[in-house]
């Protein structure tokens, strides 16, 4: 075969191939041999039809064969002669077979970029230790109290800071309804009836509360607020919305006492403050040794991406920016903003969809080449292990989770995962790791 690889810009190449009439005959002789024992002619019994009655009657699907085998052969070919490392061989265009019984076509491939891995072991990573402080153990033991307080209606005072107050409240801007001044809805905004609001200034919105204070139950107030530069919604930023407030009760939080008692609430028969205590302090050393171990690993990346600079392919970069933006659409909506909301920031969502795309797949491409240097692999036993797993969160059977992941043609994606993060455990193992205190944030 005459393989030619032509490298163009951005990972792409073009390949062109011309494979010789003997080996084109030989293959369709082979085809050709196949129809004949299993191909029913009328006349004929099976396997005795001839030949050329065989290849006229089934010329297209021979055709279409030949064509098919002898792609499959030159590319794998190609990838032998050439050492690259195709990511995809595109759609074979130009298919032509010639006077003299050659063949030939061209196809467009995407290649892995090419790029010189810096050195990898002994990177410097600071990260702050797991240690828990007394002041974050208060915090949360005051956080449970806040969680399982109740509240007192107040019926003798008017409403004051650090009070709950209980309001019915419509808006609206130069004198219009909000959404009908906006054009759309405006989800919570708009109004709300039973609303609670926690008297402090930072409460609902900058500003909102300290208005309220002086008020008693019953009694009705225009509150006129300047919506912040940085609210979700463009359009109402720094504009001056009147929200018309009834005043319906005042509630007084009352917390619980931090005794044994309070521990038995949470956590059972004889337990003490002793026992909470330790509950929590467990709970979030395991939290802060998660986010210290993600610490680790956004400072490799951002390692590699500093030191390692290479074309990324198009169709690579847009299929990841769509998946990176579902995540963050997703994630939006899930946090509680409406399509309003999350469509008004279209834009911001793909611009930072676009920058971790990128960084995504040069990591991923990065890893990759230091688990084939490192000969790391993923063998059988750890993907049969990881799918059992899998299967037992969804609660599913197994060999019909192993199916469906083979059906969607998912496999290889899991194996790739699994060497990623098996390359990052390797890295993590070899790097220079410095503890710092636990008030002291390493730098990025």
């Amino acid at each position: 075969m005459n393989i030619t690889i032509e490298r163009q810009e951005k990972c792409l190449a073009t390949l062109r191939v011309e494979v010789p009439a003997a080996t084109v005959a030989e293959e369709k002789s082979k085809i050709l041999a196949s129809y004949a024992k299993q191909a029913k002619i009328p006349g004929f019994r099976p396997g005795k039809a001839p030949l050329a009655v065989i290849e006229k009657r089934y010329q297209n699907d021979i055709k279409e064969e030949v064509e098919s085998r002898l792609i499959n052969q030159s590319l794998q070919e190609s990838l032998k002669k050439e050492a690259v490392k195709v990511l995809d061989f595109g759609n074979p265009d130009k298919l032509t077979f010639t006077a003299d019984g050659s063949f030939s076509y061209e196809t467009v491939l995407t290649l892995a970029p090419d790029f010189t891995l810096p050195d990898y072991k002994g990177i410097a990573v600071s990260v702050p230790t797991n240690e828990v402080t007394d002041e974050q153990i208060t915090e949360q033991l005051e956080g449970l109290r806040q969680r399982f307080a109740d509240f007192t209606a107040i019926e003798d005072r008017a409403v004051a800071m650090e009070d709950f107050a209980v309001i019915d409240f419509t808006s609206s801007i130069e004198g219009k309804p909000l959404e009908e001044a906006l054009g759309r809805p405006a989800g919570y905004l708009a109004g709300r009836e039973g609303f609670w609001v926690k008297m402090q200034d930072d409460s609902f919105l900058p500003g909102f509360a300290p208005q309220l204070v002086g008020l008693n139950a019953g009694d009705t107030k225009d509150v006129d607020i300047i919506i912040p530069e940085d609210f979700p919604i463009e359009e109402l930023r720094e504009k001056a919305i009147t929200f018309h407030v009834n005043l319906k009760e005042v509630k007084q939080q009352v917390l619980p006492d931090l005794d044994d008692a309070f521990a038995e609430k949470l956590m059972g028969p004889e337990k003490t403050v002793d026992d909470l205590k330790n509950t929590i302090i467990e709970g979030m050393k395991s939290n802060k040794q998660k986010e210290i171990d993600d610490m680790k690993i956004n400072q490799l990346i951002a390692h590699f991406d500093q030191l390692v600079e290479f074309e990324i392919p198009d169709s690579l970069l847009q299929a990841e920016t769509q998946s990176q933006a579902d995540t963050l659409v997703r994630s939006a909506a899930q946090a509680g903003m409406s399509d309003e909301e999350i469509t008004s920031q279209r834009d911001a969502l793909l611009d930072t969809a676009a920058v971790q795309a990128r960084t995504n797949i040069k990591t991923n491409f990065i890893l990759q080449e230091i688990a084939e240097k490192e000969n790391i692999v993923v063998n059988d036993q750890e993907m049969i292990q990881h799918i059992m797993a899998i299967a037992q969160r969804r609660k599913e059977e197994p060999t019909k989770l192993i199916k469906e992941l083979q059906r969607n043609g998912q496999i290889p994606g899991i194996r790739n995962s699994l060497l990623i993060n098996k390359a990052l455990d390797f890295l993590l193992e070899h790097a220079s790791v410095t503890e710092t205190s636990a008030t002291t944030t390493p730098d990025a």
